[in-house]
């Protein structure tokens, strides 16, 4: 029987795992809803994720778009339907690309940072002064994040479709010789409310996803500077991981027949 034991501690494990992050995320959504709010705070991190996020959202967003255009030039051209890019384009961009992309990105970026920063002040005993201090950790560390992050992802993601609809306009008709007009109106004839909508509403999952990986890492790491690099890492591992299977699960939900 030794030989299963492995694979038992490893599946206890990741139980107990599960259970401390459902735990974790109950208490954090719960006092998102539940009054004292922090709203200088919950400002400071919506600047952070949604204003400074801006310049690797958008180049990512546009070359998204332009690679998707010549890459749908090139396989259309074999059968004669060069005129559906502009359909493949919005379609593509404000379903898939741009929520998800937006999220990786943002995962990278802001999912470390919080990891990191609060994986600090755990580390260096900041987080035990709080609660020193009669100020709850959750309310003051975790839920301004969440927070900020359900809020301001959509409005990352609504911009970054922008932005990659534009990319794929420059490559379709400066490079490939569209005109403008037409690609234009095809693009507006094609595009959907429920394909915008669909977008957005991943947008604000993955928004929430992201935060809550940072916070829970950070918020649980131990060990010093090494364990603040484990956290870090973890937040930004788990958190692409979330985003790609919930996006999965969320297609599933919004367009299966």
């Amino acid at each position: 029987m030794n030989i299963f034991q492995p694979i038992g501690s490893v599946f206890l494990s990741f139980l107990a795992t599960v259970g401390r992050l459902a735990m974790f995320t109950i208490s954090g959504v719960s006092h998102c809803l539940r009054p004292p709010f922090y709203l200088r705070i919950v400002g400071r991190q919506m600047i952070e994720i949604g204003y400074y996020s801006l310049p690797v959202v958008g180049l990512t967003a546009i070359f998204a778009g332009m690679v998707l255009a010549l890459q749908s030039y090139t396989g259309f051209a074999r059968f004669s339907a060069e005129g559906a890019i502009a359909n493949v384009v919005v379609l593509s961009i404000t379903r898939e690309l741009g929520p998800v992309l937006a999220g990786l990105m943002v995962a990278g970026r802001i999912g470390a940072s919080m990891a990191a920063e609060i994986g600090t002040m755990r580390v260096t005993e900041q987080v035990d002064a709080l609660t020193t201090l009669s100020t709850n950790p959750m309310k003051y560390l975790v839920a301004p994040r969440l927070i900020a992050g359900l809020t301001m992802m959509p409005l990352l993601v609504l911009i970054a479709d922008v932005i990659g609809v534009f990319g794929g306009y420059i490559v379709a008709v400066y490079k490939l010789g569209f005109n403008p007009s037409n690609y234009l109106q095809n693009t507006w004839n094609f595009l959907q409310a429920d394909d915008v909508i669909s977008g957005l509403v991943k947008a604000s999952v993955f928004g929430f996803i992201i935060t809550l990986m940072g916070c829970y890492h950070g918020y649980n790491s131990r060990g010093g500077a090494q364990g603040v690099g484990a956290a870090t890492t973890n937040a930004v591992v788990s958190a692409s991981i979330l985003i790609l299977s919930s996006d999965y699960f969320l297609t599933e939900i919004f367009f299966a027949k």
